[in-house]
């Protein structure tokens, strides 16, 4: 599979499952759980942050203008 139509399929995320239905609108404790985990399940010593700090500190700096909440651009096919 070419990477543009990989992205493209990977752009649509859950977009066919409802908002209502999808498990964090229902359990929105789930979520917060979720979220505080992090990536507790990886070992500290091979986390990305913690072998390249010039890594954590653009990606501080960055915050979250990087995020979903820009404009949406189409999609062409």
């Amino acid at each position: 599979m070419d990477p543009e139509k990989q992205r493209a399929i990977a752009r649509k995320g859950g977009e066919s499952v409802p908002h209502e239905k999808r498990s964090f609108s229902q359990n929105p404790g789930l979520a917060a759980e979720a979220g505080r985990k992090g990536g507790q399940s990886v070992n500290p010593n091979k986390r990305s942050f913690s072998r390249n700090h010039t890594l954590a500190s653009e990606a501080g700096r960055k915050g979250g203008h990087a995020s979903h909440g820009g404009p949406k651009k189409a999609i062409i096919d």
